[in-house]
């Protein structure tokens, strides 16, 4: 079955996107103020039927948590695509005019506020109707209609217009952006490099993502395209979790720098290796076999370099660097573990066909891995340079490693919960991404002439690179 007006709709959107961010952002704007006001509009009725009739919808006979918490966590897992449009925010840090204030403030309260709407809607019209009793098709305007308020649904219409329109928006427009960023780095052909002069929008990523979405819509089920992109948040939100022990633990020790900053790291490194060669007493311009010659008067008087000085320093930093290297280690493997415990985890505790034995292993086995991991990350140290790689002031994640493993396990058991057909579709668009960076991205990535350096030495380099310029 096709669904030409999901494919005309998606086409209308990725042409007004097209139009600049301020016009999106506007038209995004109203379309969401319309849409709160039509949800304000059924958690207010809604409340007001409900304590009128009684809240019938929780007198049933299963009981309050018919399907148990395996029930709820696969429901949660099946509408998480709800949450998609959270990382445009993120996505357009670089139209921001204050991305390090602006970006933390408005994920946070965007999500606050829609976690709150969303729940108090569940909350209302579970109440109103029971669950068996609901039009899975129209689940709000036939709880309202079966109160005898038909008219309800007009209003209900018109704000579920406005929230299709205002999460279309929310889910086309981070993508371009990261089209655009990838055709950057080499990892997908400089078409998606286009951005229009007057409106300053990427045309030809905004363009190539609406075309894709709109054959999506025009072939596929809802609720197949809703597990597609619950299993994309999920997995994104997984990575990000991992990767900010990551960078808090074992960050790179080098970074890539272009190849069009050489002058710049040549005339770092000879400078620093002429620093290198004073602070060792030897003089950069005479031989490496003469000896010290400090300025006593007028007396040219040789005098040797302190061994003992030099060996306690050398032991001092080769201890220093085991340390650190042995730190980085247990660091590594104790996030790898994490990673493996919550896998066992949550796949033993949702599949039900496992025998009790090994179920109960596996859960003990992973929980034992969570528990140590956490265990360990809290008692080590946290890299010294976690606050400069990469991050220039502003926010930083708070409760580190709780939170991050937190979030690995939660998303992991809701990504375990969805169905294999689900996994099945999203494992084909998967290989179509293999098969883009294997014989496109592999071969043009900028990272192949890059320059690695130490991420110490970053910050000096790009400012002898602006200096030479």
């Amino acid at each position: 079955m096709v669904d030409p007006c999901a494919a005309a709709l998606v086409l209308i959107v990725t042409g007004f996107l097209c139009l600049g961010i301020k016009e999106s952002a506007l038209a995004q704007g109203i379309a969401t103020a319309v849409n709160v006001f039509a949800m304000l509009f059924v958690i207010i009725a809604g409340g007001y039927l409900g304590f009128k009739t009684g809240w019938t919808g929780y007198e049933v006979p299963t009981g309050y948590f018919p399907f148990g918490v395996d029930g709820m966590l696969a429901g949660s897992a099946t509408v998480f695509f709800s949450y998609i449009g959270f990382d445009t925010v993120a996505s357009t840090a670089e139209e921001a005019k204050n991305p390090k204030r602006d970006l933390p403030l408005g994920i946070a309260l965007s999500l606050s506020i829609c976690c709150c709407l969303y729940m108090l809607v569940s909350i209302v019209i579970v109440g109103l109707v029971p669950y068996y009793a609901m039009d899975p098709d129209t689940p709000i305007s036939s709880a309202f209609a079966s109160n005898g308020m038909q008219w309800a649904a007009y209003i209900i219409t018109v704000g579920a217009v406005t929230a299709l329109i205002s999460t279309l928006m929310g889910s086309i427009l981070p993508q371009p952006r990261i089209l655009m960023a990838m055709a950057r780095d080499g990892l997908l052909p400089s078409f998606f490099l286009d951005v229009n002069k007057h409106t300053q929008v990427p045309v030809n990523s905004t363009l190539a993502t609406g075309i894709v979405a709109s054959i999506l819509a025009f072939f596929m089920d809802v609720s197949q395209l809703a597990g597609m992109v619950s299993v994309g948040t999920l997995l994104a939100f997984t990575m990000v979790a991992v990767s900010v022990l990551i960078l808090r633990y074992v960050p790179p020790d080098e970074v890539p720098l272009p190849l069009s900053l050489q002058e710049s790291i040549d005339s770092y490194k000879l400078r620093h290796n002429s620093d290198a060669q004073m602070i060792n007493g030897e003089n950069p311009a005479k031989s490496p076999g003469d000896p010290c010659l400090p300025l006593l008067g007028e007396k040219n008087v040789a005098v040797d370099c302190t061994v003992v000085e030099k060996l306690e320093a050398l032991s001092s930093f080769t201890a220093g660097t085991l340390d650190e290297e042995n730190r980085r280690k247990i660091a590594g493997w104790t996030i790898m573990l994490i990673c493996v415990g919550a896998f066992m985890l949550t796949f033993a505790a949702s599949n039900l066909w496992f025998s009790s034995l090994i179920r109960f292993t596996l859960c003990g086995a992973g929980g034992l891995l969570l528990l140590s991991g956490l265990v360990i990350l809290t008692c080590i140290d946290q890299d010294d340079e976690r606050h400069n790689f990469g991050h220039a002031g502003g926010f930083i994640c708070p409760f580190v490693p709780l939170l991050p493993i937190s979030c690995i396990l939660i998303n992991v058991y809701l990504l375990i919960n969805l169905e294999v057909a689900t996994w099945v579709r999203v494992s084909v668009w998967l290989m179509v991404g293999v098969l883009i960076y294997i014989f496109y991205g592999r071969r043009h990535s900028s990272l192949l002439n890059a320059i690695y350096v130490p991420k110490a030495h970053v910050d000096e380099i790009y400012r002898s690179s602006g200096a030479i310029l």
